[in-house]
């Protein structure tokens, strides 16, 4: 529910906050996936297919966006979803976590080394296969409400460094997502779509140089934004970070003066977030997550997307996290944070693996935006990985965090 502009912005524990609606998103989304497959390979699968299938238009006069409900889901929703990143990732950038080169060098380090270490596996599955290729960025994802719910089934055992790490990796993780989106999942591109879009900027640019701190302005020209990207043939999720970007973290000193939060940004952010982890993902896991298993054999279960896929998203962030963690600070790049040891950076490299979301979505880039589809086996590859990658990395993690004073070093189930 949005609040009035002079209601107080969030807490100072701004982060406890953030890591408790993750951690119950994280449940709900599990939720939701287990009754997509549950629902996709029962009686009633025709239905589940029916109802993404359902064709729903927004016209005004000639003008008209028309798609069926499951791309309203991953164009239109997935849009908010990325306009919530890109506040994050803005405010950690300017005053959080990442606003100093040392303390922000780890953790973009480790996403990239998260990020190449799948690719890299899933190539090797699929080397010579151009379709197939066009995956290799499905298991370089990590979900972040997945991953921070399974961290906090531990409880107290968990440092506070060791959560403060996990957000920041999957930040930039989500920034590497984001431009990857951007530079390899684009059709053919429209230019006067995409001159719209530039004049959107342009206006969303000229509010922000104004000082202007109501949203209105900002909502409506993001509006357009959106719809101007959605017919460009750039994916329509990126308009949702380029509108994060203008919107004041901070009033501008000698701005307009006008009643609005003290801070826009962090206020929208706030107002956003239990809509986007109890709502929108939800929504999208469920739509997205219905992978019919029943008919498929043992050999189309190992073929080599979704091998590449699973091995990708559990060994290649395994390799990848662990080892960029251990070259940047053998580097004298970047320290650990307080609290934190090796053995808790290689339980932190499995969770990294669990991509469910995000390798979903880059999953329905891949091969529905060219027309060729595997038949849900990419996505089948996706959920096995993620499983086992939560799995491993709770019980590593079990393992190698303190036991809960007086509990001896029983698991931190709270």
């Amino acid at each position: 529910m949005l609040h009035h502009a002079d209601d107080p912005l969030p807490s100072p524990g701004w982060l406890q906050e953030f890591l408790r609606l993750e951690a119950a998103g994280g449940l709900i989304l599990i939720a939701a996936a287990g009754l997509a497959m549950l629902v996709a390979n029962s009686p009633v699968d025709g239905w589940y297919t029916e109802f993404l299938a359902v064709p729903l238009e927004v016209r005004v006069g000639t003008f008209a966006v028309a798609k069926p409900l499951l791309l309203w889901i991953n164009d239109g929703l997935m849009a908010v979803f990325f306009l919530l990143v890109g506040l994050e990732l803005k405010r950690e950038v300017l005053e959080g976590h990442l606003s100093s080169m040392r303390s922000a060098a780890l953790p973009a380090f480790v996403a990239v080394g998260g990020m190449a270490g799948p690719a890299v596996i899933y190539s090797m599955f699929n080397w010579g296969d151009p379709i197939a290729m066009r995956g290799w960025a499905i298991p370089s994802a990590t979900d972040i409400a997945f991953a921070l719910g399974i961290l906090s089934l531990l409880g107290s055992r968990v440092p506070p460094g060791l959560k403060a790490f996990l957000l920041s990796v999957a930040i930039f993780d989500d920034l590497g997502a984001i431009l990857v989106i951007a530079f390899f999942y684009t059709a053919e591109l429209s230019m006067v779509s995409l001159v719209v879009a530039a004049v959107a900027l342009v206006g969303l640019a000229v509010l922000n140089r104004l000082g202007v701190v109501r949203l209105t302005g900002y909502v409506l020209l993001g509006l357009v934004l959106w719809v101007a990207v959605l017919k460009s043939g750039v994916h329509a999720t990126l308009a949702g970070v380029a509108l994060a970007m203008f919107i004041p973290l901070r009033p501008r000193p000698g701005g307009a003066a006008e009643e609005a939060p003290a801070s826009p940004a962090l206020w929208l952010e706030h107002a956003l977030h239990p809509w986007v982890a109890f709502g929108i993902m939800p929504l999208f896991a469920f739509a997205n997550a219905g992978v019919p298993v029943l008919g498929l054999s043992l050999a189309e279960t190992l073929q080599p997307v979704p091998l590449g896929v699973a091995v990708g998203l559990i060994g290649g962030n395994m390799v990848g996290v662990t080892g960029m963690s251990l070259l940047t600070v053998a580097l004298g790049v970047a320290s650990l944070p307080q609290g934190v040891k090796w053995s808790h950076v290689f339980g932190t490299s499995l969770l990294c693996g669990v991509g469910f979301t995000m390798s979903l979505f880059v999953a329905s880039l891949a091969f529905e935006q060219g027309g060729t589809t595997y038949p849900g086996v990419e996505r089948l590859g996706v959920l096995v990985g993620s499983f086992v990658a939560a799995v491993a990395g709770y019980v590593v993690l079990w393992f190698v965090l303190p036991g809960q004073a007086g509990s001896g070093r029983g698991p931190g189930l709270q």
